[in-house]
């Protein structure tokens, strides 16, 4: 029914394929994480093409019944996860780069103007510091101050239009609609 070496899945009619590896490099299991030499393993290819290759039939029946590797204590995922392999991982030294000090002028302003601002006291930066707070401050205070009027003078022209609207007519009360809400039924 089927061709020789090939046997259909329950799961999702994907192809089993026991393989063997004629190259000389090692591969990894995708559930155990474990080395696979050339000749040993199972490849296993989904209908959406995708490889998988499994160390043993166990690693392949745990991928189908879906368990998790990261649960199975004897698993790489877990082992690396719970921290269990510290000695054998190589820890890769960061190496620190060294800012060198260069200097270089700034967009709009000059190393000649930076050099001065460097080297003026402390008194004086802090006195330029306080007039320019200063000045800011009276520059919001001002246009709060201007806010403020329009508002009196929206809120004094809203209350001559509203005395002059009540007199107009009264205004009608709010309440529950009376009466259905005039359906099909």
């Amino acid at each position: 029914m089927y061709k020789f070496g090939y046997r259909r899945s329950f799961r999702d009619f994907d192809v089993h394929v026991t393989v063997l590896l004629w190259s000389f490099r090692t591969e990894l299991c995708r559930f155990s994480g474990a080395k696979i030499y050339p000749g040993r393993g199972i490849r296993f290819i989904r209908s959406d093409s995708q490889v998988f290759l499994f160390a043993n039939s166990k690693c392949k029946r745990y991928f189908h019944n879906r368990l998790k590797p990261s649960k199975l204590t004897w698993t790489a995922m877990y082992r690396k996860q719970h921290k269990k392999d510290i000695h054998a991982e190589t820890v890769k030294k960061r190496r620190r780069t060294t800012k060198k000090p260069y200097s270089r002028s700034i967009v709009g302003a000059t190393l000649e103007v930076i050099q001065k601002k460097r080297t003026e006291k402390a008194e004086v930066r802090d006195a330029a510091r306080e007039a320019a707070l200063r000045e800011i401050k009276e520059r919001i205070k001002k246009t709060k101050d201007e806010k403020k009027a329009k508002k009196a003078e929206l809120m004094s022209k809203s209350q001559k239009t509203q005395v002059k609207g009540s007199m107009a007519k009264a205004p009608t009360p709010k309440g529950p609609k009376l009466g259905g809400g005039g359906g099909k039924r």
